[in-house]
Order: C-alpha cells, then structure tokens, then sequence
C-alpha cells in the first residue's frame, strides 16, 4: 500500500460549502481513497486556499501551523499487532473495560518507551500511545497503571494458560531457562528479592530469579518471578509439574541446559510422559570416554555421531570456534593462577592465613584446582601443572555432547542438538529482557505483586516484539552486514516514531492527521501488516 499526498475535495451541491479532506493510496491493484477529515463551516473561499496549499501552491505563511505534533507509528504498529494477536482479549473477555486499556497501554509502553511508570503516565504530550488504546482522559499514574497492574498480575495465570493453549500443544518441545536480575535500593519485607547466584556479575547486589518458559520457536508463553537465592536446578520438577496440572500437556519434551538436568531432577522425572534433551559437562563426557561409552574420534564438526546406550541417546558434536575459545580461556586462567601463586610462594611477610591457604583461594577462584599439584604444606609449599590432566581436556575442548531419552521415531538426533541449540532463542529472550530493548531493570517498584507484575508485563511486551520480529526477518535478506547492517528493532521502532499525529490550524479552522510515512516506513508496516 503506498499513499499518495492528501488532497482537498470541496462539495458544493449542499447548502453550505464543505470540505472533506482525503489520501488516496493503491492496494492489490485498485485504487482506493481514505478520509482523513471533515470541514465543515467554512467559506468557499477559506475551502479554496486549503485546497491551494495541498496543491503547494502559494498561500500566506501565517495561514498554516501546526500546533502540535505527537509520536503515532511505533506505539499504533505495536499496538495492532498485539491486537492481531488477541492478547487484549487474552487479558480478560471484557478488554473494553478501562483496566485492560490501561494494561495495554503499559505493554506497548514498555515496548516502545521503557522507563517508569510514572514516566509513562506522563508521557500524553510528546506520545499518542494512550490515545491509541482507548485512553482519552487525563492519564492517572495510580489508575491507571498501578491499579491496572494489581489487576493484571490477578490475572496471569488464565494469561499464561491461554498462550500455552496457544503455542503449546502434546508431544512439543518445551524450552526452559532461568536468569536472575539484580535490585537496587532498599527492600526491606520483601520475600523475593535476596542475595544469590548473580548471573549478572553484580557482586554485593540483591536479586530476584525469573524462570521463562518458551516453544520450540523461542516464542514465550509464561515466566515467573522467584526468590534471589533460588538455585536452577530446584525449579525443574516444579515447572513439568505445572506444565502437566496447569496447562494440561501430558507429554512433552523439555529441553533445558545441564545444570538444571541433573542426575536427581532426572531420576525423579516420569519418562513415560516427560522426555528430556539436555547436555553432558565436561567431567561426564570423561567419564563415558572412560569407560568406552564414547571415543575421542567420534567428534567431528560436520558430523553428529549417535551412541546409544540404555534409555539414553548421545550425540557427539565439535565446534571448532568453540574449541579456539575454551583452550584460550583455560590457558588465561592458568596463567592468571600461576602468577598469583608464584608470589605467594615468594612471599616472605607474615600473613593471617598460611601459604597453603592462600593458595587453596587462588585455585578456587580460577577453578583451575584440577590442574594444580601441591607439595609441601603451610610455608613449605611448591606446585607443579598436571600435564596429563591438562593434555586430556584439551582433547575435549570443542566438544559436546547431547543426550536425549526420546527415540529416534520422536525426534532425530539432527533436531535433538537443534532443539538444544534453541536454548539460545531463550538467552536471547533475556537479554532483550534485560538490556535496552524492554529494560526491565532499574525496577521501580517495592512490593512483591507488583514486581512480579512488572517482570510479567516485560515477558508480554516481549511477546509482541517476538512476533514482530518474525514479520520483520525479510529485512535481514537486505540489510548490510558489520558496521553497514541498518535494520535493528530499535532502528525500525525510531523509524516508526517518526510517524506523527499532528493537530494543524488552517485558515480558522483545526484539524488532526498523520503523516504520511515514507518509502522505508511504507515498506516496514507492509511488512507488519499495519495499516495506519
């Protein structure tokens, strides 16, 4: 659809002059007009000038201005396509009522603006976003949004429940991560948010977990907020538990990265329903490798090699990129080790902890222990490198494996490593999470309902831009690469941006319209299928 400039028709058959104010655009072939506006009440003569100047022909400066001028694109793409999808009706069956527009605006928002909600609940006078979802009164930041959240999070469950009807059907492969997002400020009385594991390397900050829950496809379809200390493991039989009572999916096959299959998580696991697809640590692969399961010549980077031993299929697999990137990292880290103990063993001053100690931290610290031999004990102490352990993984460097308990009839061993690979659609999902994309830190909110309902509204939000990303793929078949790629989601959503609702005063009269989008834009809500 490509529209052409606005046009002014003047009808005079009435007893009053009238102007109608219209564009004309093409579509499958047929030309087709959209009226933009009416004008009633004003003199032929005022209607002629209008009409003059859309024809860019002469008309006095002051006759024309526009006296405001509002984002309009990204927030009404956005907006229609998680209408397209239903997720306003997901929401509640009632979604005319105030609280599902306020919702809406607040997953848009946080799409296309991130920032508080305070931020948002002021944003009417550069935005029609509010407008866009049904909202014309002014915008209350209690109403509005923390309401519309209390009654949002009430609802998230039945929310969950009908995008896993959605999305997720028996026998589908089910993706399964958890992250943690560190906090800041005080929060006192709150039952999540705790010192852990921080995944995001923010030492001496609190945290709270989120657990996400996608297709095969990367597509997400529930999350959860947990408590700081939660571990990865401990939330696995809970999550097939509740894929199997609350979203009623008998079997499944759930893939989920190798610290969370562990060996107890799998013992407990039905395998008649459940099957699993995970990968094996390094220390495991040694042990089959040991033991005459797996051989070394096995692993080949354009192969996959099956062995299957019991209920078990493994999949031997080597990336060499991988293999360059762990033998640079172990020999980083035994340097830095090295070097740490070497002056500690040189030192001569008298510390609280003895030479043994110190050295025991250095080790732990690196995770290098494995490699390291000591002799001597408190002060009397040396070391020396285990070349033979050191020899022997790197004969695994590059490699894994990839297990599944699925037969070859459910899945093939090529899918099995893909579906594993697929984890990475979940990373992903996290760091749009987390970094500029949807920001869902700093977190602004002090109670826990309300937290969780702000992570909850991030993983909605992400949704539409999911979806959004996949009508946006062919502009990957001509973008640039390196330093000359243009076409990022954040590129097309400051493109759309571009696209204002303005409020025009001509000749004593007054009226709105939106900017014609240009070539790139046309091309981009094509793409989306919005039409403005």
């Amino acid at each position: 659809m490509k529209s052409t400039p606005y046009h002014l028709e003047i009808q005079t058959h009435r007893k009053n002059p009238y102007g109608v104010l219209r564009t004309t655009y093409r579509e499958d072939g047929k030309i087709k007009h959209k009226t933009i506006a009416s004008l009633p009440g004003l003199t032929l003569e005022q209607l002629r000038a209008m009409q003059a100047a859309l024809q860019n022909k002469t008309v006095p400066k002051e006759d024309f201005k526009i006296l405001s001028s509002r984002e309009y694109g990204a927030s009404y793409a956005a907006y229609s396509i998680l209408k397209e999808l239903g997720l306003h009706k997901a929401i509640h069956s009632h979604h005319w009522q105030e609280w599902v527009k306020s919702s809406v605006a607040m997953i848009v928002g946080r799409l296309v603006y991130q920032g508080s909600k305070l931020s948002l609940s002021n944003c009417t006078n550069h935005s029609s976003l509010w407008e866009i979802c049904g909202i014309d009164e002014d915008v209350d930041v209690d109403t509005h949004c923390y309401d519309a959240m209390d009654a949002l999070f009430s609802r998230q469950e039945a929310i969950q429940m009908t995008l896993a009807k959605k999305h997720l059907q028996d026998g589908f492969i089910v993706l399964y991560d958890i992250t943690s997002c560190y906090m800041e400020g005080e929060y006192d009385g709150s039952e999540l948010v705790k010192f852990g594991y921080n995944r995001d390397k923010k030492r001496g900050h609190e945290q709270i977990v989120i657990s996400l829950l996608c297709n095969k496809d990367g597509c997400p379809i529930a999350v959860e907020t947990l408590k700081g200390n939660t571990k990865d493991e401990t939330t696995v039989l809970e999550k097939l538990n509740e894929l199997q009572q609350k979203y009623g999916i008998t079997k499944i096959i759930f893939v989920g990265d190798r610290g969370m299959i562990t060996q107890t998580n799998y013992e407990h696991i039905d395998h008649e329903k459940i099957k699993v697809i995970s990968a094996l640590h390094h220390s495991k692969i040694q042990e089959l490798c040991d033991k005459g399961i797996v051989q070394l010549s096995l692993f080949d980077e354009k192969d996959i090699a099956e062995i299957v031993d019991g209920a078990k299929r493994y999949m031997l697999c080597k990336n060499l990129l991988l293999a360059n990137k762990e033998a640079k990292t172990r020999q980083v880290l035994l340097e830095k080790t090295t070097d740490e103990l070497n002056k500690i063993i040189a030192s001569t001053r008298k510390t609280k902890h003895s030479k043994d100690i110190r050295a025991g931290k250095i080790v732990n610290k690196y995770k290098m222990a494995k490699f390291i031999i000591f002799e001597g004990t408190g002060e009397n102490l040396s070391y020396k490198l285990d070349g033979d352990k050191i020899e022997k993984e790197s004969a695994l460097d590059g490699c894994y494996v990839v297990f599944t308990d699925a037969s070859a009839e459910d899945i093939s061993a090529a899918e099995a490593v893909k579906s594993y690979k697929s984890l990475m659609q979940v990373e992903q999902a996290f760091r749009n999470l987390k970094t500029a994309q949807l920001e869902i830190r700093p977190v602004y909110h002090k109670t826990d309902d309300r937290i969780k309902c702000h992570v909850f509204i991030c993983m909605l939000a992400y949704y539409v831009m999911w979806h959004m990303r996949q009508r946006l793929n062919p502009l990957a078949e001509i973008d640039g690469t390196g330093k000359n790629r243009k076409y990022s989601f954040d590129y097309v959503l400051e493109s759309l941006k571009s696209i204002r609702y303005e409020k025009v005063a001509f000749m004593n009269t007054q009226t709105y319209i939106v900017s014609t989008p240009n070539d790139e834009q046309a091309h981009i809500l094509n793409l989306l299928g919005v039409a403005l």
